[in-house]
């Protein structure tokens, strides 16, 4: 039995609508909420306890061979956002993080998993700091899918070293983007 090119095309319509799409969520914080003081940065004038939230994805791109994960705020007041947290190399097979993952040392991440530098200079998850009484500052969490195994790189690269292969690699993304302020000093 041969399909009309027509009835393939709705076959294949119908495919794509019923298909989930890859999805970031987490336990800990919500997309369009304010993170609170525990995913706040501990230095340049922030106390928090600068832990990671926990994260888990769902229905990656088909071919995806790992995964990524990006901490990004475009609103800093330095021209270019700042980069809060560059984790790669994550095994295809990973779906999610625990709490406190981003810790410089890693101990939560799946063996061969690379953070590398972040713009506060050192590698791991560093959290939220805007400056007092600045507005909400939007804090995007992103996985990403690659069509690689691994990056080439080490916790040596810098952000835009890792921001430009993350892109060359990648098979789709999926954001979760919390806020958070401070109030003005008195």
């Amino acid at each position: 039995m041969r399909l009309s090119p027509l009835a393939l095309c709705c076959a294949s319509l119908l495919s794509c609508s019923l298909s989930q799409a890859f999805e970031l969520s987490s336990p800990t914080i919500q997309n369009g909420q304010p993170l609170s003081k525990t995913e706040e940065f501990s230095g340049f004038g922030c106390n928090g306890a600068n832990r990671a939230p926990a994260l888990n994805w769902r229905d990656a791109p088909a071919g995806t061979r790992s995964f990524a994960v990006t901490l990004y705020d475009p609103d800093a007041p330095t021209g270019s956002g700042w980069w809060h947290w560059l984790l790669f190399n994550l095994p295809e097979s990973t779906t999610a993080l625990a709490a406190a993952a981003g810790q410089a040392k890693g101990p939560e991440l799946p063996a061969g998993s690379v953070q590398s530098l972040t713009d506060y200079g050192a590698p791991g998850f560093g959290g939220a700091c805007p400056p007092p009484g600045d507005k909400p500052h939007r804090y995007i969490f992103t996985v990403h899918a690659l069509s690689v195994e691994k990056l080439d790189l080490d916790a040596t690269a810098m952000p835009a070293l890792v921001g430009y292969m993350l892109n060359a690699n990648s098979l789709g993304t999926a954001t979760l983007t919390a806020t958070y302020s401070r109030p003005a000093r008195d």
